[in-house]
């Protein structure tokens, strides 16, 4: 039986033998796309290319990409384990020509892959073209001989592609296999007539022939493309003569390992059946999102991953699972394809410990999540109702992970219903905040500015490693709004010469600034952008005189910053290598911002640092810098690089076959395009100023180099020399007059809350005593002077042990706002639970709160309607 990964090989190599580029897969997190939350097709790499915005040495490529579709109209999450085929992540093998070969090329590659390579039977394929496409189906009948009863013509729909509203497009060819009569769904069953397994689709061909544009007009494209797509579960499924991508060797390993876990037999009862595959579809997907620098968070993209971890551990539950099982799934899915996917292996032991930590945390808010359920049913039994509100629902759904099934299925059982409606209006609202949240994380806007110049052909050669000045001609100026202009007379415009020593905004170094002269005036250059590899873009603001088109200009990058910048940039080399060396392998740069003033390095890492830790970092970037290491710097093949140099590369970027090595002798060793010092001795000195979470998983350094780091330290001494001077003390026994200053004021603050509960408990003596009768309970409800929430709670914990039957509630203006604490005994439950209660009045006082039956509290903005809020809850219990 052929196994999946000799099917990838083979098309790979075949492809690979006929001309085209074997490029690696593009990382699950699209780079500089904000229309796409996560990379779900073959052809998004290349997306530039066919927009004509981006050129590549080679016009063939063929790729095996990682693709996940969990949102949009690509969303297949809610039917994963539960069908044959729909998963979240899968493999798209893929064939691309860029202006190269078209369609009879197309055909022929397809056609012979399928039935020479893989064997498959011709008599068991069928085809379908776009319905007005006769050329495609006359080439189908003369190149593989497909007769034409086997030829399907479908509509737009089906067989139309589109980029977008405009751009490129064109007509689609798919190959389908007939799993036989008894896969069938009826006597009608057949192509473009239902959606069932007996004619399946395994690869889509896509002939990009046409440019549309507003109006709907379709104009030919001067050199067409082909983009196809075909599954690898889906065809490795075909191949091994299985009725479900499930049973094919790339799930069995962890759909077994998972039954023998669980003490299950696989195809033996389906709620088991669909949990194992749930589980292996989704072990997959957190692997390879984790392995492309993705973390769970409560947002976007994180969001997504966050909620595969949950509705995986939620399968795994319903198996008996009782401890975290989701790490070993994911430590599995390295073993089985690590060796195709190597940026597996390498964050291998970091994935581990974010999913058991994730499954930990989740296991905890479960348990938080059925009581709030349980809570909300007893406060609705209360009140003699018996439907579970849409937002109570959605909470549960969006802050526990539980799905809406299994909320329905604990209601009923309770003989309580839920309110769907209002459950699918929040979901709504927060469909729309996620969208916003990752909408835009990509590339800002650069390629769509300047889509004109990029679309042109228009490029400029950087030379400013080797100087900070040149003279070039302009070869693009443009206005404020980026259109094409003859002369910029006074302020804002962007400018592109042929040549530049301005370095353009890339990989985290911020662009240079400096100064542009004209025979015809002079203008500052405010920032320097790269939309593409090739093209570098200057901001200019015109200063004097007027900058003219096609005009040789003087250019001159401003010295200092980029020397500052080269400090800080340098310097974040030698922190990524500190950090992996302190830390552990695991760390990986998510992301950097080196100006002048300051650098920002984020990093992967599950903890904050310790104090010890950060020391341990800081002195190994300052040895570092001490040591004087020559930098140096290389240009050759990526495949050199990495496997010669050892370099290290970032996992999600795209490089060119050559890339820049970056070496620090005997420190660090980097691919990398920005500007660097000479030796790291000219960094002077480095200070970590701060270390934070920015995201699960995700934490950022921001640090001080060169004349900024001694500038800080200067500060910080002047700083204690105050300090000193105030507490009357020498500078080194600062924090020692301070610690007995806090021992003084903590033993002040005892002493001060010790005789305010003295206060609190004699009044609770007096306030015990007027409790009233109110439908036979004891209820007090009472406005009291209170300092602070704890002498409140104090209060009522005394009142407690005095009234041991009954209502009570206190309400107290505490730093100008209303506070309110109530308690219900438990022999009242059946009747008010303290929540149930507590919302009802809160109102009043503009707030809101909840709490356990026995004990809620609230707070709000308006005091003046403590009164209120009291009266309201004696007249509600008198009812």
């Amino acid at each position: 039986m052929i196994s999946a990964g000799e099917i990838r090989k083979r098309f790979l190599e075949y492809f690979e033998k006929h001309g085209h580029s074997v490029q690696p897969s593009s990382s699950l997190v699209p780079q500089d796309d904000p229309t796409l939350l996560f990379t779900n097709a073959g052809m998004v790499q290349f997306k530039k290319i066919f927009l004509g915005q981006e050129k590549r040495d080679y016009s063939r490529a063929a790729t095996s990409q990682k693709c996940l579709r969990v949102g949009g109209k690509h969303n297949d999450l809610e039917n994963v384990g539960r069908t044959a085929r729909h998963h979240t992540f899968f493999e798209m093998l893929g064939n691309f020509s860029f202006g190269d070969y078209f369609k009879e090329d197309a055909i022929r590659f397809a056609w012979n892959f399928v039935t020479v390579e893989l064997g498959l039977d011709k008599e068991r394929l069928y085809v379908s073209i776009f319905r007005d496409d006769d050329e495609a189906g006359e080439l189908w009948q003369k190149v593989a001989g497909v007769p034409v009863e086997r030829i399907f013509r479908l509509g737009e729909k089906d067989n139309f592609w589109a980029m977008g509203d405009t751009g490129p497009c064109g007509p689609c060819s798919e190959i389908y296999v007939d799993q036989g009569a008894d896969m069938a769904c009826g006597p009608d069953c057949g192509i473009g007539k239902c959606d069932c397994d007996r004619f399946l689709e395994i690869w889509n061909l896509v002939f990009m022939q046409f440019n549309r544009s507003a109006d709907g007009t379709m104009t030919p494209l001067p050199k067409p493309s082909i983009d196809t797509g075909m599954g690898l579960e889906r065809i490795t499924a075909i191949c091994q003569g299985k009725r479900s991508n499930f049973d094919t060797d790339l799930f069995q390993g962890l759909i077994q390992a998972m039954a023998k876990k669980a003490g299950v037999a696989y195809r033996q009862h389906a709620d088991s059946d669909t949990a194992l595959r749930v589980i292996a579809d989704h072990s997959r997907s957190i692997a390879f999102l984790l392995a492309d620098g993705m973390l769970p968070s409560n947002e976007g993209r994180g969001y997504v991953l966050r909620r595969l971890i949950r509705r995986a551990y939620r399968f795994g539950k319903l198996l008996g699972f009782g401890e975290p099982f989701l790490c070993e799934t994911t430590a599995q899915v390295v073993a089985e394809m690590g060796a195709t996917f190597p940026e597996l292996v390498a964050g291998r032991d970091f994935m581990v410990r974010v999913v058991r930590q994730e499954e930990e945390r989740f296991g905890e808010t479960l348990d938080k999540g059925l009581r709030i359920l349980e809570d909300e049913m007893a406060a609705l039994a209360a009140k003699g109702e018996r439907t579970i509100g849409g937002e109570t629902a959605f909470k549960l759904y969006d802050t526990y992970g539980f799905p809406l099934d299994i909320v329905n299925d604990i209601a009923e059982k309770q003989g309580f219903a839920v309110d769907e409606a209002g459950f699918r209006e929040h979901m709504a609202v927060q469909k729309k905040k996620s969208k916003e949240a990752w909408a835009g994380s990509g590339d800002k806007g650069l390629a769509g500015q300047f889509a004109a110049l990029m679309g042109s052909g228009l490029e400029s050669a950087f030379i400013g490693y080797d100087c900070l000045s040149a003279v070039s001609r302009i070869v693009a100026l443009l206005d404020a709004e980026g259109q094409p202009v003859e002369r910029l007379t006074g302020g804002t415009g962007f400018m592109v010469t042929l040549k530049t020593p301005f370095y353009g905004e890339s990989g985290g170094q911020m662009g240079d600034t400096g100064r542009v002269q004209a025979p015809t005036g002079a203008a500052r250059v405010v920032d320097t952008l790269k939309p593409a590899p090739t093209l570098f873009v200057h901001k200019i603001e015109v200063s004097g005189g007027e900058i003219l088109a096609d005009q040789e200009v003087e250019l001159f990058v401003e010295e200092g910053e980029r020397v500052a910048t080269a400090r800080n940039h340098s310097s974040t080399h030698l922190l990524h290598a500190a950090l992996r060396r302190v830390l552990g392998e695991h760390v990986k740069q998510a992301g950097s911002l080196v100006g002048p003033s300051r650098l920002r390095f984020d990093f992967t890492h599950i903890s904050g640092l310790s104090a010890e830790e950060l020391q341990q970092v800081e002195n190994e970037v300052n040895r570092a810098i001490l040591a004087d290491a020559p930098i140096t710097t290389q240009v050759m093949s990526y495949d050199a690089a990495v496997n010669e140099k050892q370099a290290m590369a970032l996992f999600g970027e795209k490089y060119e076959a050559d890339v820049r090595v970056v070496e620090m002798a005997g420190e660090s060793v980097e691919l990398c395009g920005g500007t660097h010092l000479e030796s790291t001795g000219q960094a002077g000195s480095f200070v970590i100023l701060s270390e934070a979470g920015i995201a699960a998983g995700v934490r950022r350094i921001e640090a001080l180099t060169g004349w900024d780091a001694l500038r800080h330290w200067q500060a910080q001494r002047e700083e204690v020399r105050n300090a000193a001077a105030l507490l009357k003390a020498a500078p080194n026994e600062v924090s020692k007059k301070i610690a007995a200053l806090q021992d003084q004021a903590k033993a002040l603050s005892k002493e001060l809350q010790a005789l305010q509960a003295k206060v609190m408990s004699e009044s609770g003596k007096d306030l015990a005593s007027e409790a009233k009768d109110i439908a036979g309970m004891k209820v007090l409800a009472r406005k009291v002077e209170a300092p602070d929430m704890n002498a409140l709670r104090n209060l009522m914990d005394d009142l407690r042990s005095k009234i041991s039957s009954g209502i009570i509630a206190l309400a107290a203006e505490i730093d100008g706002k209303a506070m309110l604490v109530l308690a219900v005994s438990k022999d009242l439950h059946g009747r008010f639970t303290a929540p149930a209660l507590i919302k009802e009045v809160s109102g009043e006082i503009k707030g809101g709160g909840g709490g356990r039956p026995d004990l809620a509290q609230a707070g709000g903005s308006e005091p003046a309607g403590i009164d209120r809020a009291l009266a309201r809850l004696e007249a509600f219990l008198a009812q």
